[in-house]
């Protein structure tokens, strides 16, 4: 939230019983020092109400004549709960974890090429792919979005499912149940043809592009139509995109982790920053309707 400059006083000027009365109040401010002058800096939706109270106690409430509400503690949800509110969200990962399960997570090709994005058979040391039109005309369609729940090692598995289970319930409680799956659904058909239109017939799975999806998603999004669902925790955005150019570069292939999607994470980020854009759009004008 944007902080204005609500008091410019002079330095000699105590201010500290004021603050202490903020604190009390548990509203949110900082006070810096700027061209000899001490600035109190509070929530721009708050500050004509801090102003006003600094003229009616400017030194504070030292003797606490102030009835000052005690804030109710709010109790943490219960992981059942939570559930309860984000069932779609939940649904994803329970099948992803059933998959990672079935496949040994990625071990048992028997089971792992039904969810493939080409169909593949094994002849000794090679692999064989099915031209993609072939599955396609034999009617295996959820070969298109099925490698989203495809995870190579417990490591891909968890993180991927603790970024999904974040972003998913944010989608999840203020656009349904419904929209959630449909953007998943969109995000994971974008990141995997794209993948395989880099890099050719080949063995790639996962929820990542999905999860750049829903980043984009909640980032254009929450620039055109703010809500607290989608403001994510400070630096989060940042550190997913930085991770995001590591990869790019190449890094992390060489020094042994294996290879990264990506073009499935920037293409599923780009479809995603689409997706807000639209929706961000449709919301504001609803709103402002």
């Amino acid at each position: 939230m944007t902080a204005v400059a609500v008091l410019r006083l002079p330095l000699a000027v105590d201010l500290s019983g004021f603050v202490k009365l903020l604190q009390r109040m548990q509203v949110p401010h900082r006070v810096s020092e700027e061209a000899g002058e001490q600035v109190l800096w509070v929530p721009h939706n708050i500050s004509e109400d801090v102003r006003a109270l600094y003229e009616r106690y400017p030194a504070g409430d030292p003797d606490q004549l102030l009835e000052v509400p005690v804030a109710r503690t709010v109790r943490r949800p219960s992981l059942a709960e939570q559930v309860r509110h984000a069932r779609a969200t939940a649904a994803v990962l329970v099948l992803s974890l059933l998959v990672g399960a079935l496949t040994l997570l990625g071990d048992n090709f028997a089971t792992l090429r039904w969810l493939t994005f080409l169909d593949f058979r094994v002849v000794g040391d090679y692999i064989h792919f099915t031209p993609l039109a072939d599955s396609l005309a034999a009617g295996q369609w959820w070969r298109l979005v099925t490698p989203m729940l495809i995870h190579f090692g417990v490591l891909h598995l968890t993180m991927n499912g603790m970024w999904y289970w974040e972003l998913g319930r944010r989608i999840e409680s203020r656009q349904g149940s419904i929209n959630l799956l449909g953007l998943t659904l969109l995000f994971s058909l974008a990141s995997n043809y794209t993948q395989y239109l880099f890099s050719g017939p080949s063995l790639f799975g996962g929820l990542s592009g999905v999860l750049y999806g829903l980043l984009g998603h909640c980032w254009i999004f929450q620039l055109l139509s703010p809500s607290a669902a989608y403001r994510l925790p400070r630096g989060v955005l940042a550190m997913m995109l930085i991770w995001l150019l590591v990869c790019l570069t190449g890094v992390i292939s060489l020094i042994g982790f294996g290879e990264v999607a990506n073009a499935a994470h920037v293409s599923g980020l780009l479809v995603g920053c689409l997706t807000g854009l639209l929706g961000g759009l449709y919301n504001r004008r609803k709103l402002a309707a």
